[in-house]
């Protein structure tokens, strides 16, 4: 999808090009006044977020397992940059459910923790609930940063 100015963009990188698809087609179906940039690994994501850009994305959700770089070392290396990315909202977007990661991501800077729903009925129904947050009001604490 081409980035237009009055949309939001949210990049999202995940090695599987089926799970990338359904993100794609969920969002298109949502109807969302966005624009989704996907990358099939960490490092092509990393290479994206270093280009020259006019407009920061809004959100970026990433896969925690990945070759190359998995999702943890993203968020630490976006994470690192503090200035560039301070505002940039990053959702680790998971089949794994394991509390290790889960705390690891929040340690991290994550601002969610999303498991992969089943169904893309359930991906729709988290995609919309992610979109539609209030960011100013959602507080990063450890009881609302699980979505399942």
């Amino acid at each position: 999808m081409c980035a237009e100015k009055s949309r939001k963009i949210i990049y999202l990188a995940d090695d599987d090009e089926d799970d990338r698809q359904l993100f794609l087609d969920a969002v298109e179906e949502l109807g969302a006044a966005v624009s989704v940039e996907a990358a099939a690994d960490g490092k092509e994501l990393l290479n994206n977020l270093n280009k020259p850009m006019k407009t920061l994305p809004e959100m970026i959700f990433l896969d925690i397992n990945m070759p190359g770089k998995n999702g943890f070392e993203c968020l630490k290396e976006i994470r690192s940059e503090e200035k560039a990315f301070k505002d940039v909202k990053i959702i680790m977007f998971s089949t794994s459910s394991s509390m290790s990661n889960i705390e690891l991501s929040y340690n991290l800077g994550a601002d969610l923790y999303a498991v992969k729903p089943s169904t893309f009925q359930g991906l729709k129904n988290l995609l919309s609930e992610i979109m539609d947050a209030d960011w100013n009001l959602l507080i990063k604490n450890k009881k609302s940063f699980l979505l399942t």
